[in-house]
């Protein structure tokens, strides 16, 4: 039976999460079970082959004027200790040499990152029920087959997701869909902290593996000088177990590992850090996700790679689900659409501004004419009309009477005597009225 997860109030658990979380914790639990029976099977076969040193030591230096029993008891351990080794030895080898428990950590973390997946990248698909479904299946049948036709998981009964605290903040509750900073502090963060926290530990390990083998090999260099050349086999039987469980760590490619997981994933920390919130988009969370989980993937492979147990089908561990590509591509189209409405948004205010601008000039130079016609017929304005009217008359009388046209134009004011001159004057009259005026001989200009 599975178990059901520690449900926050209100919270709709979808049942295909349950799933993925118990299968996850099952791998784990296999992985971690099997990673320590094989250290520690591993760790018995140095020892015994120490102490059968040890033993053979002992033997041939027992004095014989001890009790025989007591050479015995030696003799016996001296021979136990051998046959103890290649039992465990060959225990080991027929079953845990083929990897399985890589194998099934590389399920749980494949498990793990589509997971996150689901609650991020594919949030707001419909198909991602299906698709996390279909991946479910994949890995299992490629664990199985990893692992020689044989899935033998003991049925998990904790909580879900194993490592869920409700009483801290920080642990993530593992059912609910996320954003990019609840990702970023859940996963990304997570991540960043356990690596560092690792691999200190591992260097810290590394360095005291190196002074004990460099301890040991001095040690059986100045028992050589003293004549103690069987304490030397002892020494020498030492210092090759202890490289024998350096080789069997692998900490040096190990730490190259870890250091490159760090460094990826500090980069990918540092650009979501220095985005601001409006920057935070949906396209800069999918590509956070997708580095991240490709980092750790990657780091997944490599570790497998470098303890020299390749899963059966490569292309399997590698492969993405076309499902996440076609979301990520989805969403930089939208982020494409969504700049392309802005500019279009920007033109068509800009056009309807400047057409209400046209249409506000268009009425104030209108209504300035009409304000204009009511000023010119006001009596103010035809008052001083008539006023420049009857100035320009007394100068023309005045030209006149200096050139010597003055009878003409008497005439001419006789003639239109009745005919009053302003603006509401027909343009014949003002035309016969400027014909009958004379012409003169002055220069133009």
């Amino acid at each position: 039976m599975e178990t059901q997860p520690q449900s926050q109030p209100q919270q709709q658990v979808a049942p295909i999460l349950i799933t993925a979380w118990t299968r996850y914790a099952q791998f784990n639990s296999t992985s971690l079970r099997r990673t320590k029976l094989y250290l520690t099977m591993r760790r018995w076969i140095i020892v015994i082959g120490i102490s059968a040193t040890l033993f053979a030591i002992l033997v041939e230096s027992y004095p014989t004027n001890f009790p025989a029993l007591g050479g015995v008891i030696l003799k016996g351990f001296l021979v136990a200790t051998p046959l103890l080794g290649s039992i465990l030895a060959s225990f080991t080898s027929k079953k845990l040499s083929n990897g399985d428990w890589l194998i099934t950590r590389a399920g749980a973390e494949e498990i793990q990152k589509e997971i996150y997946m689901y609650r991020t990248v594919l949030k707001s698909d419909t198909g991602r029920k299906v698709w996390l479904e279909k991946r479910l299946v994949e890995i299992q049948r490629q664990v199985y087959r990893g692992m020689g036709g044989e899935l033998i998981l003991k049925p998990y009964d904790g909580q879900l997701p194993p490592y869920y605290d409700p009483e801290d903040t920080n642990s993530d509750y593992g059912f609910d869909d996320i954003s990019g900073d609840d990702y970023y502090k859940y996963r990304l963060g997570n991540q960043l902290s356990w690596h560092t926290k690792k691999i200190n530990q591992h260097e810290t390990e590394r360095t005291r593996l190196l002074l004990f083998i460099l301890f040991s090999g001095a040690t059986s260099a100045l028992l050589g000088a003293f004549g103690f050349n069987l304490l030397v086999t002892l020494a020498v039987s030492l210092t090759a177990g202890l490289m024998a469980w350096q080789e069997l760590r692998n900490l040096d490619e190990v730490i190259r590992n870890y250091s490159k997981v760090i460094m990826e994933l500090t980069i990918v920390n540092d650009h979501w850090s220095n985005l601001a919130q409006e920057e935070r988009t949906t396209v800069e969370f999918n590509k956070m996700v997708k580095s991240t989980e490709d980092v750790l993937w990657n780091q997944n492979v490599e570790y497998i790679k470098s303890m020299q147990e390749v899963l059966s089908d490569d292309k399997s561990l590698e492969r993405e689900a076309n499902l996440i590509s076609r979301v990520i591509q989805e969403s930089v189209d939208s982020a494409e659409r969504s700049k392309q409405a802005i500019e279009d948004a920007t033109v068509e205010f800009a056009e309807k501004s400047m057409r209400e601008s046209e249409e506000k000039f268009v009425e104030t130079y209108t209504n300035a004419l009409n304000s204009l016609a009511e000023e010119a017929s006001s009596d103010l304005v035809q008052a001083e009309l008539a006023s420049m009217g009857a100035a320009l008359q007394e100068t023309m009388n005045n030209i006149a009477e200096r050139f010597g046209i003055s009878s003409a134009l008497k005439a001419i004011e006789e003639e239109f005597a009745g005919v009053e001159i302003g603006t509401n004057t027909p343009p014949s009259v003002l035309n016969a009225l400027l014909s009958r005026y004379p012409k003169t001989t002055d220069a133009k200009g």
